[in-house]
């Protein structure tokens, strides 16, 4: 979705990639790790392309939030947020036509506004929790659960465009470029 609102052209492919911690991996580590993997799996499908793969997870203390298992899962999650500081981490992957590849990691710290048990049954009620990192959409309805952010909106949303922005320049696509539609 960001990437069409730039004009970009582009394909959607899911990796074929498990999505798995290692032991003794720290979050920052496991992000840019399964991008790079997703990134590759799809480039050794689409050879001579343009190819992003991303990762995100929600770091809260000592616990790193993926996905939600389901309903309990996500009441789980947001109650566990609530109140509190917490870091989305995304790993981003860009592999260039030639196959050179810059793999970074975006950090923006969200703060959540205290919730009750009523608000936080509602908005997993409303179905957007279950297939975010973290059980929360900052773009949907999630919007009302966050007091304060201190980084890249956008890597909350699931991509840090502006860092995305810099590793094309750093392949050979500069920003003046960017403005114009990927074929």
């Amino acid at each position: 979705m960001l990437l069409r609102e730039l004009g970009w052209n582009i394909k959607v492919k899911v990796p074929t990639a498990e999505e798995s911690a290692v032991q003794g991996e720290n979050p920052e580590e496991m992000v840019c790790r399964l991008a790079c993997t997703k990134a590759l799996s799809v480039y050794n499908e689409f050879p001579g392309s343009w190819v992003i793969g991303a990762d995100t997870v929600v770091a809260a203390g000592d616990h790193v939030l993926g996905k939600p298992s389901g309903y309990e899962g996500a009441l789980s999650m947001i109650e566990m947020l609530q109140g509190k500081m917490h870091t989305v981490i995304t790993g981003v992957a860009l592999i260039a036509p030639d196959g050179r590849k810059l793999v970074e990691a975006e950090k923006t710290n969200v703060k959540f506004r205290p919730l009750n048990e009523k608000e936080i049954i509602s908005y997993v009620g409303s179905g957007e929790s279950f297939d975010k990192s973290g059980s929360y959409a900052i773009q949907g309805q999630g919007m009302l659960l966050v007091e304060s952010i201190e980084g890249c909106y956008f890597n909350v949303v699931g991509l840090p465009l502006q860092r995305l922005s810099r590793m094309f320049a750093d392949l050979g696509w500069p920003l003046s470029e960017q403005w114009r539609k990927m074929s």
